[in-house]
């Protein structure tokens, strides 16, 4: 190994060497842009039961005995940046189910799942993260946040490549799934997703396991939503690739990782916030899939 006396060379070159010593190639997404919910969703459910305001930049999805609602988007994706600001369902939120996923169309579906899971008033809310590949899942992680999320609007959003899915919650990272083809794990692709939200009764399984019932006397239930920001390669479902594969800020080396903040930051999350990562059930896995040392989760 050939070493480099620093102390012979000039100043700025000695700067400019530790600078690059300590380059990462992660990079925080671009800047959601909000738009109207018009743009780029219309409902697929229960009509009567989204409500708009502001001219269509907030929507409110409502939910009762009778029925949930939800909404799509107008295009399929093959990779991207999608972000959207939602504030839930505040109070008693017992049984219901806030989602905002990607899935794709067919039966053997790649699927990236953000699922909020109410609770009693002053209980924090549990989200609940999951990738299919191939139709398979079983890959559930579980956070509490750290902060009320009926409170305030705040951003959640999905960076998706050839390299890597990123979960972000108001830009922190909370979960990575690497591309881990080489080692036998199915990676999303080559099926273009299209986006989901939806807010429904669930209380079957959302809260603790399903022993707590929605109390139907607090209800509408309402999650308020704004932003809907779709940044895709916008492909027709039939699609195999991108046919900007390469050329747009998603693709670029420095979102093929994260950085090492971001990597403190997730660290930072699993280490206070984490109620469960399917990584570490020794009870459903014995032996920690694949994909789990990749992604730092064991």
């Amino acid at each position: 190994m050939r070493v480099i006396k620093m102390g012979r060379l000039p100043l700025t070159f000695c700067l400019t060497f530790l600078l690059m010593a300590t380059v990462t190639f992660g990079a925080p997404p671009k800047k959601s842009i909000d738009v109207p919910f018009g743009r780029n969703y219309f409902p697929t459910w229960a009509f009567d039961h989204i409500k708009y305001l502001n001219g269509g930049s907030e929507v409110h999805l409502v939910l009762d005995k009778h029925t949930g609602t939800g909404f799509q988007s107008k295009g399929s994706y093959l990779f991207g940046h999608f972000s959207m600001h939602i504030k839930m369902v505040p109070g008693d939120s017992v049984g219901t189910v806030t989602a905002f996923y990607l899935s794709s169309q067919n039966s053997e579906h790649d699927e990236i799942d953000f699922e909020f899971l109410g609770n009693r008033t002053g209980q924090p809310y549990i989200l609940q993260t999951n990738v299919f590949t191939g139709g398979k899942g079983n890959r559930e992680q579980r956070i509490n946040l750290w902060f009320d999320p009926s409170k305030n609007y705040h951003s959640y959003s999905v960076l998706w490549n050839m390299h890597q899915i990123v979960f972000f919650v108001d830009d922190v990272p909370i979960r990575v799934f690497k591309n881990s083809k080489d080692i036998g794990v199915k990676f999303p692709f080559n099926q273009p997703m299209k986006i989901y939200s939806s807010l429904w009764n669930a209380d079957d399984w959302a809260t603790r396991g399903g022993l707590e019932k929605t109390n139907w006397a607090k209800a509408p239930f309402v999650a308020s939503y704004r932003g809907f920001h779709i940044d895709g390669c916008e492909a027709s479902v039939n699609a195999k690739f991108c046919e900007t594969q390469g050329k747009r800020w998603w693709d670029k080396k420095e979102f093929q990782d994260l950085d090492a903040k971001q990597y403190k930051r997730l660290k930072w999350v699993r280490k206070r916030y984490t109620i469960y990562n399917y990584c570490t059930d020794r009870v459903r896995f014995p032996k920690p899939p694949p994909e789990c040392r990749r992604d730092r989760d064991i």
